[in-house]
């Protein structure tokens, strides 16, 4: 396959300028999802938990120090903004899933992003077909391995965001109401990286992933999912459950790698801004983050 059809684009929306994303392991993504050879390997190892959890004790270890100051450089991090000074991090994953100062992701009003990433935005989810390899569907049925629960969604919204290695990696709340308790589902570590997914949404279905249920004040019940991915060593849930939450109120984190949030909406209770709809249409995810609008009530 060309390297340009490889080529991970997606559209900036503050500038609305088509934009490059630098992967970390492109190269080896390539390989993995794009080769014979490539393939094998990733269903003998790299899917695997073990190899997820001995890069993740790598990165807990403090001499995994020594990479934080190369990946900020290298991805033009703000440190600013970091709760802690980039000296007190104790290894590479307490810089990965870092705090953030008060006030550096305002929160919007109506439906918020949970986190920084690029999104994908589909008003029926029937019509994310068309972004992924043609023919590859993605089966609400296999996603939540409940029927009962997959037939209240079917035919609503859904909205992914994609957490790129370099992002802000604590996730919160899209909107404010009551939350339950999280429903984890067994799987594998497959990559979401768009090298993967535009081989297979089907990826999602096969991946650790954890959902809850937020009964928003105003939007119906949310139904957020987040997704581990190769490198992603824990998704881990900060949230008191069965409590009442703020719209942009931290849920929790993950740890190193790359990874995805999935919020499913029940048919007619979301409007979602235009703009995140028609880039997906045209095949670019969107740069959003944490607490920026991308949806409202359906009025």
């Amino acid at each position: 396959m060309d390297k340009k059809e490889l080529a991970i684009k997606y559209i900036n929306r503050q500038s609305g300028a088509v934009e490059l994303e630098k992967v970390p392991g492109n190269k080896m993504l390539r390989y993995l999802y794009h080769t014979s050879m490539g393939r094998l390997s990733l269903y003998a190892l790299v899917k695997r938990k073990f190899f997820t959890s001995a890069l993740g004790c790598l990165i807990d270890r403090r001499f995994s120090l020594k990479w934080v100051p190369g990946f900020i450089e290298n991805h033009q991090l703000d440190t600013q903004e970091f709760l802690k000074d980039p000296k007190e991090f104790t290894s590479f994953n307490d810089f990965f899933y870092r705090k953030l100062k008060p006030g550096s992701r305002p929160v919007q009003d109506g439906l918020v992003s949970p986190a920084d990433g690029k999104i994908l935005a589909f008003e029926k989810m029937g019509h994310a077909s068309k972004f992924f390899v043609k023919g590859n569907k993605f089966g609400i049925q296999d996603f939540l391995k409940d029927d009962i629960l997959a037939e209240k969604y079917q035919g609503g919204s859904m909205i992914i965001i994609r957490l790129a290695p370099s992002d802000y990696h604590r996730f919160h709340f899209p909107a404010s109401g009551q939350v339950g308790e999280t429903h984890p589902i067994k799987g594998h570590y497959y990559s979401v990286s768009p090298m993967a997914l535009k081989k297979s949404i089907k990826i999602f279905c096969q991946n650790k992933r954890e959902y809850c249920i937020l009964n928003s004040t105003d939007m119906g019940d949310i139904l957020m999912c987040e997704v581990g991915a190769t490198m992603v060593g824990s998704i881990l849930q900060t949230y008191s459950p069965n409590s009442t939450v703020e719209r942009g109120e931290e849920k929790g984190y993950f740890a190193f790698g790359g990874s995805t949030i999935v919020l499913l909406f029940e048919p007619g209770k979301v409007k979602i801004d235009a703009d995140l709809l028609q880039n997906t249409e045209q095949g670019y995810e969107t740069t959003v983050l944490m607490g920026e609008k991308i949806g409202s009530p359906v009025q």
